[in-house]
Formats: C-alpha cells, structure tokens, sequence
C-alpha cells in the first residue's frame, strides 16, 4: 500500500518539464557542457550515480573568492538549463560556489521523479562536492527552493556540521499545500513540519506575501518550528516565483552569508577558549582530574542536544561529594544577527480545498508559474 500510495503522489506533485538543454562533451577539454544555455562556459557538468541506480546530471558554478558553497534544490517544473543564469547569479552577487541538480526524471536525469528518489539524488550531489571538489561540510548551506524544500531538509537532519539552510517559498508537507490539516497522513509526502525542529543549523525562510501556490503561512510556521532562527524575509507583494526580482531578496541573502561566515569564526575562538578552561578541574580531595579531548566535548555537545535532562534523585545512603571548579567562569553564547525575536503569529490558515481532483490542477499551475516567471524574471534583468 506504502508504495501505490507513493507512486500516486508522486504522479500529482511532479511536473517535469521538457528538457531545455542538451548535454555534449568538449573535444578541447573533454568535459561534459550544457548546450542551448546561455553562459553555460561558467559551469561544470558532472553525471552522478545514486544510490538508487539512476544516472543525475549536476552542475558546478564556481566563485574564485568563495569560501561557502550553496547546495540548490531546483522547485518543481524546472531543470538546471532553465535554472542557470540565476545560479550564476547567486555566484556572482554573493560570492559562494553554487552546485545544482536535476532530480531523477527531471532534464537529461533518467528515471522516475519521487519523493524517495529526491533524497537519493541530494544525497549523491552532496557526495559529489564532498569527494570531487573537496568541499568541507561545514562550508555548505543546503537551499531548497518551493518542493525542493524537501530533499533539503531531509539531508539537513542528517548533517550536523553545515553551516546554515535557506528555505524559499517552502513547503510544511505535500498535503498540506492543499488542505488543512492538522495531523501527518500516511499518503503526505516531504514531510516538513515534523522535520525542521531536529536541523541544527542556523535556517533562513523567504516567502512571499501574496504566494498563490503555498501559502505564506507555510513559511511562517517553518521558521515557528526552526531550533536556531534566523531573521525571516516576508516579501511584501511577493508571488511564488519572483522574489529575486525584489531588491531586498539579494539583500537578505548576502546579510545571511556574512552572518553564518562569521558565526564560523566565533565558535573557533569559543572552542579554544574552552579547552583552555577544561584544561584542569579539582574536586575537595585535590585529585586532577585528565584534561577531556575535543572528540569528548564534541560528543557531549551532541549529546546534550538531543537528549532531555533528567535531574538525579541523591542517594539517602551516601552524601555526593560536591566539585569545586577552579574556573567556573561561563561564556555566553553569541547569537546570530537575530535569533529568537518574538515569533509570529501562525494563525492565518491555509487555504483548504473541498476536492482532491484540484490537487493535480493546482500543482501544473506551479508548472507554468515557475517556467513563465522564470523567464520573465531574465527577460527584465537582461
């Protein structure tokens, strides 16, 4: 039932477009290019395997200054030749590398589209940049855009060293873009809402005000339910696929960039100031106790983070010696630019829909959104 269930939703929530670009190899290079895509020359064209036996194409867009890169996951009913210029884009205006894929079934990727098959195809990208280009994990922000919002999460709970996650226009589930509902059902697909709480990382959402197809209250409820929130962006007058046209889009981003680079910088200094101050401890019996190594103060950072505190009961038989610290100073943490400002109300509803045969009417029109804003959007930048 799990995977009829599975192949009916996939049939409803994917779209993929006709391929816009054609794949060749380079006689003078031997490598792999993108043939009818403007500045296609900026970008290197990889084939990937995943794990679930399909063959992806992703492409590289490389920024010489940077020192982060983003992992982008493209919304529905486009592919990485639509997607391309705007990846230059993104390299060019906010000096990251920039990696993008096409899921399995989507441009010249072979296969089904599926949820299943989305997590596989992110997973073999991340692979990629970690053994191809020798990207560090802590040097990448995940970014998923509308239903790539998914893979991107999913992956995000898996990682716990990436710097920070930027959601556009994302999504809480795949049913939920329809109905409302309250509860997870066992049909919905990119599960969302039960997913962001366990992302570790500093996350950024940016939703438009006027969103047609997922509504804002999408994105507010993500960025209610994100551990470590970063300061949103409500795109005043903003639609599903047009926000990069609004000067404050670009903006907001750099802002982030800066934010979670130097964020790096402080925990550096953090991690070496406290090993200074675990160098030793005594207890009232003068006994040293052994200086803790890096890997156990990682593993204890981790481990207080997922796991509740349960206060100990004191014996009656036996009065626990106290241990005294002779340095007992406590560092505050250093926040993000903005962390924890009054939430937002969630209390706008999402748009409900009486039958299910909407749903697929509903899901081609993010198709022809995406392809026709998308061009749009290049016709007045050019």
């Amino acid at each position: 039932m799990g995977s009829a269930a599975s192949t009916i939703a996939a049939k409803l929530a994917f779209f993929p477009p006709e391929p816009s670009y054609q794949v060749d190899l380079d006689e003078q290079t031997q490598k792999l290019k993108l043939l009818g895509v403007p500045q296609s020359e900026k970008g290197d064209v990889s084939i990937l395997q995943t794990k679930r036996g399909h063959y992806i194409f992703s492409v590289f867009v490389r920024n010489k200054g940077a020192t982060l890169t983003l992992l982008y996951s493209h919304g529905n009913a486009a592919d990485i030749g639509q997607m391309f210029q705007f990846f230059v884009e993104l390299s060019d205006r906010l000096r990251v590398n920039v990696m993008g894929y096409d899921y399995a079934g989507y441009g010249r990727s072979n296969g089904e589209p599926s949820e299943q098959n989305t997590y596989a195809d992110i997973e073999a990208v991340y692979k990629c940049l970690k053994d191809i280009y020798e990207v560090k994990e802590k040097d990448i922000i995940l970014y998923g855009q509308s239903i790539g919002s998914g893979p991107t999460l999913e992956l995000a709970t898996k990682l716990l060293q990436i710097r920070g996650v930027i959601l556009q226009s994302a999504i809480l589930s795949g049913l939920r873009v329809m109905y409302r509902i309250k509860y997870s059902l066992w049909l919905d697909i990119y599960k969302n809402i039960a997913k962001i709480p366990y992302v570790s990382c500093p996350i950024l959402v940016i939703h438009g005000t006027e969103d047609e197809v997922v509504d804002i209250s999408h994105g507010k409820k993500l960025w209610e339910l994100s551990k470590m929130k970063y300061e949103p962006l409500w795109v005043n007058g903003g639609n599903h696929c047009d926000l990069q046209v609004f000067p404050q889009f670009f903006t907001h981003l750099n802002k982030f960039i800066t934010s979670v680079e130097r964020q790096s910088v402080i925990k550096t200094v953090e991690l070496e100031e406290s090993i200074i101050d675990l160098n030793y401890t005594l207890d009232i019996t003068n006994e040293i106790k052994c200086r803790p190594s890096i890997e156990e103060i990682e593993k204890s950072r981790i481990s207080t983070e997922h796991k509740e505190i349960i206060p100990i009961r004191p014996s009656t038989d036996r009065k626990v010696k106290p241990i005294i610290s002779v340095d007992k100073r406590e560092k505050p943490r250093k926040s993000m630019d903005y962390f924890g400002k009054s939430r937002i109300s969630t209390d706008q509803s999402e748009r409900g829909r009486n039958s299910i045969d909407r749903f697929g009417d509903m899901m081609r029109s993010v198709a022809l959104c995406n392809i026709d804003c998308l061009r749009q959007t290049l016709s007045q930048e050019d």
